[in-house]
């Protein structure tokens, strides 16, 4: 059996060699019968079942984490404190992630001189009125928001039932033992899938590279490796700057610790599939109480979109200079504010990221179509972009840890040889 210890170096491994793998059957072609079977059968066969054996543990896992979270807290007004600091620092990392895309792309200038077609006939889904949006987060049938992955409606009704454990005195307590001894044992089964984590990384990464290939980077590298650097600044020096301001504790440290949750996300692209190492990593490494990081990483994974809002940054002033629009300061103010709370607002809608990134355009009156030329590299990104988003979950929790002195100071402390 793999030692658990060597778990973020096998990933690394099993990265490297999906990302050569896919490159090589990228450049042979994928049409003939062994290249086509690996690619189209083997590869997503493997990263499927990666996938829903980390799926199949999200619905339990924050269920169980939140109830005995919000039931260790014992005060309400904890829980709100908890929750409004949350949700504020999501927003505001969110519109500072978008400012800087918006910022660099102005500066950079992606779009000028490139050539746009935008006739095709790429469409989106509209997104539903704001009214439903808030509606469908509150569960008529706790079963059926599980047995949909619904984490919203799931996370709703984990608080609830926290508080109504904090209410029911000896029975309250009787069914609290029992919630955090079945955490438990769902934590043990996270352990346990996570030895099969650099096979599934290997296929997913493998099967990515090897259908996208380089050639779409290269033609649209002025918007990628500009979304890129924005992704990596926000990712490192806003996030960096945050943890030394209010956590007071080392970046260096924190991102060294988040290797194996950035990794995860990279290869899986999923902020919820990627919840339960988040969860792991947040408690038992960065030393995040349960009581809180079983209410903001659920949350984040949830709402939180800062490399979302980064690409909708860059999309929005590529498209308008390649278009030769110019959508003027307050065009850019108003990206900012809708990207901002776009980021809650949809967040229950399928296929979110293009669902804000149409509401973005038509607020500033760029034509939907004009998605469809970003759309080719837009499987890549998304991999880098969901780290930074697990990234930012993470440290959110860390600084809300921190100000509601939940924070344990000798797991941050203690080293991990992985």
């Amino acid at each position: 059996m793999t030692k658990p210890h060597h778990l973020t170096r096998n990933i690394i491994v099993g990265m490297a060699l999906g990302i050569a793998t896919g490159t090589i059957l990228n450049r042979v072609g994928v049409d003939g019968p062994v290249a086509g079977f690996l690619v189209n059968d083997v590869f997503p066969l493997i990263g499927s079942v990666f996938i829903r054996s980390l799926q199949l543990l999200v619905v339990p896992l924050v269920l169980l984490s939140l109830i005995t979270g919000t039931a260790a807290l014992e005060d309400v007004r904890r829980l709100g404190r908890i929750g409004a600091k949350t949700l504020a620092f999501y927003l505001v990392t969110t519109a500072i992630a978008i400012s800087i895309a918006i910022g660099l792309g102005l500066l950079l200038r992606p779009g000028a001189g490139f050539e746009l077609d935008h006739t095709s006939d790429f469409s989106v889904a509209d997104s539903p009125p704001f009214s439903q949006v808030l509606l469908n987060i509150f569960p008529s049938n706790p079963f059926a928001a599980m047995a949909e992955g619904n984490m919203l409606q799931v996370i709703v009704f984990a608080i609830l039932f926290g508080l109504a454990i904090c209410l029911s005195g000896d029975a309250g307590k009787r069914v609290l033992a029992i919630a955090a001894d079945l955490n438990e044992v769902v934590l043990k089964l996270v352990s346990l899938l996570l030895l099969a984590a650099p096979f599934g990384v290997f296929a997913l990464i493998a099967r990515t590279f090897a259908q996208e290939g380089f050639g779409a980077i290269l033609a649209l590298g002025q918007y990628f490796f500009l979304v890129l650097l924005a992704l990596v600044v926000h990712g490192t020096v806003v996030y960096g700057g945050l943890l030394a301001l209010f956590a007071r504790v080392s970046p260096l440290r924190f991102f060294k610790k988040m290797r194996k949750v950035q990794l995860f996300a990279f290869s899986t692209a999923s902020s919820n599939a990627t919840i339960p190492v988040t969860l792991e990593t947040v408690e038992k490494r960065v030393g995040v109480n349960r009581a809180v990081a079983s209410f903001t990483v659920p949350l984040g994974a949830t709402v939180n979109m800062d490399g979302t809002a980064i690409m909708q940054g860059v999309a929005t002033v590529f498209i308008a200079q390649a278009l030769g629009i110019d959508i003027g300061l307050q065009g850019y103010l108003m990206v900012i504010l809708t990207a901002t709370l776009a980021s809650i607002g949809t967040a229950g809608v399928p296929g979110v990221g293009l669902v804000m990134l149409a509401m973005v355009f038509q607020q500033v009156g760029l034509p939907v179509a004009a998605i469809g030329v970003i759309y080719g590299v837009d499987r890549l990104l998304d991999m880098v972009r969901t780290a930074v988003n697990v990234t930012g979950d993470a440290v959110t929790s860390v600084i809300v840890a921190r100000g509601e002195k939940e924070f344990d100071e000798a797991v941050w402390a203690t080293d991990h040889s992985d």
